[in-house]
């Protein structure tokens, strides 16, 4: 928290440090409630406290930065989900140039968002399709899609507010019900609309928090269906390495395991990357500076998606 303080022309302000390039989230704490700037246009929304946003600009090299480059597409696509009982969306970015017609399918990125954001999140805030656009335009990855959907199974777990995932039944059956979504409505819908692989080889899935959870958990107990798996700051997550198979080592070609050094779950990635290692499961493990937000993220992505789909 940074103090504010009011002049004689009764104007409240106050003065940070010197922030680095980036994108920040903050609000006014007024009689101990969080407000909005109302003066700022730009807002990180959230289901349940929606911050605004301040753009630092930084050199283009920045993969979050908008350059002079070709630009993808992000579409939004609704759907009555038969799972879940409800109307919801899921956005797919398609790379620049994107042919539906090509003789060669795109591969796919499954992205997930973390507790209390919603399916616009890493396109918003996490800004995933510039930082795509960025990357396809200088060589460091290969063109492909990358589907963000909605990431709750049930909706009872948002309205404990930030208290929803410290029950552990609720928590189980949100992510039981969302991988149903996922699987069932999710990916049929993407392939019967894109020209895209439906080879596991091309099939990546990776989110942030809850969703680096529901990455892991489905990502590995579904070999068949994904070969790449990303979880950054990886909320709880019940995983039985005993069940993954001798073989897990040769079908998987990428798992991500990162956490900022100053998250609240870096103990709980710690002991996740130990129990791979106990089990002999090859394994990235990146801890380094950050807490649990999108400047975290952002640069995770960007290490991540270059690491895609080279055999």
């Amino acid at each position: 928290l940074v103090p504010m303080t009011k002049d004689a022309q009764d104007v409240w302000s106050a003065t940070t440090a010197a922030l680095s390039p980036d994108i920040y989230s903050y609000s006014f704490v007024v009689d101990g409630v969080p407000v909005l700037d109302p003066a700022n246009p730009r807002m990180k929304y959230n289901l349940i406290a929606s911050q605004s946003e301040v753009h630092v600009s930084g050199p283009a090299a920045l993969p979050w930065e908008i350059n002079d480059v070709p630009h993808g597409v992000v579409h939004r696509h609704f759907y009555r989900s038969a799972i879940v009982g409800d109307h919801r969306d899921f956005l797919v970015y398609t790379p620049p140039g994107y042919d539906p017609a090509a003789k060669r399918p795109y591969p796919v990125l499954y992205l997930l968002h973390g507790f209390s954001d919603d399916a616009t999140a890493w396109s918003t805030v996490g800004r995933a399709n510039v930082i795509l656009d960025n990357l396809i335009a200088r060589g460091a990855a290969k063109p492909m899609l990358v589907v963000m959907p909605l990431g709750y199974g049930v909706w009872d777990i948002l309205r404990g507010g930030y208290n929803g995932p410290r029950r552990p039944e609720l928590w189980d059956e949100n992510e039981l019900k969302f991988g149903d979504t996922l699987l069932r409505e999710v990916i049929p819908q993407v392939e019967q609309l894109y020209r895209v692989s439906t080879d596991r080889e091309d099939r990546a899935i990776a989110g942030l928090s809850m969703g680096g959870s529901q990455s892991l958990i489905i990502g590995l107990g579904h070999l068949d269906r994904f070969a790449w798996i990303g979880g950054f700051s990886s909320g709880g997550s019940n995983l039985d390495f005993s069940e993954l198979g001798s073989d897990v080592n040769t079908r998987l070609h990428l798992l991500w395991i990162a956490c900022g050094q100053d998250d609240r779950l870096l103990v709980k990635n710690e002991q996740l990357h130990e129990a791979l290692a106990a089990h002999g499961v090859n394994h990235v493990w990146r801890a380094t500076p950050g807490i649990h937000n999108f400047p975290f993220w952002r640069r995770n992505l960007a290490e991540f998606v270059p690491l895609l789909f080279r055999k």
